[in-house]
């Protein structure tokens, strides 16, 4: 699509212990009124991942996550949101044999999934209503690096996701091109190794890192994690995980690549598309 005659709106704020990002796209000849809209949206959208972040934080005791815990607030007294959370975790327990676990600590602690969950809250609650207004032609929210993106119908916008090489500072090691959807990556190239296989308690080291597409982040960043924690030996988790497209890179610098359910190998070197 020509970007000309296109402008971008972003807002920058902190939430859910990292940078958020709101990007809207907008027409140059748009309603003059059409930006209070947008403020709108974007506002009631941080509300939200704010919001999410009090709730779910183990950072803060007084959280719902933190109560429940220590026993002072019960599952069935919590929220609507947080037994939403704690049932999907579940499912996602089940889903990746365990390779993902929110209790892996003991007790019930959703952080490496509820972030994915609530920036697709905020996307489907309150931005995405903003293409059906004259002259937004795309909304996408990035958090800590991870992107939930969509674009109007037919409007010929896509997004350009570059992702990071993790063994060369500043290079590009493949490209996506995205209308909508969600790009999640995790590994130890960024943050050392954070990830922890929940079958053992140990740090997950052979990936240092995992990129997955998918429909929505929540679903990208759970298979990412599982992507780290399988090891860049096993993709057999691939077939079952409902993902678009993905690639990985272990820590002696090599590559594995999936669309669908089905790996693919590139011939050429360089800059690849994902």
């Amino acid at each position: 699509m020509n970007r000309e005659g296109l402008h971008r709106t972003v807002r920058v704020d902190e939430a859910m212990g990292t940078r958020v990002s709101v990007h809207v796209v907008v027409r140059d000849d748009a309603p003059p009124l059409l930006g209070l809209e947008v403020d709108d949206a974007i506002e009631r959208a941080l509300a939200g991942l704010h919001e999410a972040d009090w709730r779910f934080t183990p950072f803060c005791e007084e959280s719902e996550i933190r109560r429940i815990a220590r026993g002072e607030l019960s599952l069935d007294d919590a929220h609507p949101d947080v037994r939403e959370v704690e049932q999907e975790c579940r499912a996602a327990l089940a889903a990746t044999g365990g390779k993902f676990s929110a209790w892996w600590r003991g007790w019930f602690d959703p952080t490496g999934y509820v972030k994915g969950w609530a920036v697709d809250r905020a996307m489907d609650v309150h931005l995405a209503e903003l293409l059906e207004l004259d002259g937004v032609v795309a909304v996408g929210v990035g958090v800590g690096g991870d992107l939930r993106l969509r674009a109007l119908p037919h409007s010929g916008w896509t997004w350009n996701v570059g992702i990071a090489d993790p063994q060369v500072r500043g290079a590009v090691l493949a490209t996506i091109t995205l209308a909508d959807g969600a790009v999640a990556t995790s590994g130890s190239a960024e943050r050392g190794a954070h990830i922890v296989d929940p079958r053992s308690g140990e740090p997950a080291v052979g990936v240092v890192s995992a990129t997955v597409v998918a429909d929505t982040l929540a679903r990208a960043d759970l298979w990412a994690t599982t992507a780290v924690v399988s090891g860049a030996d096993d993709l057999a988790w691939v077939r079952r995980a409902g993902t678009r497209s993905g690639l990985l890179v272990d820590a002696g610098g090599r590559t594995r690549r999936w669309a669908g359910a089905t790996e693919v190998t590139l011939v050429d070197a360089g800059v690849a598309s994902l």
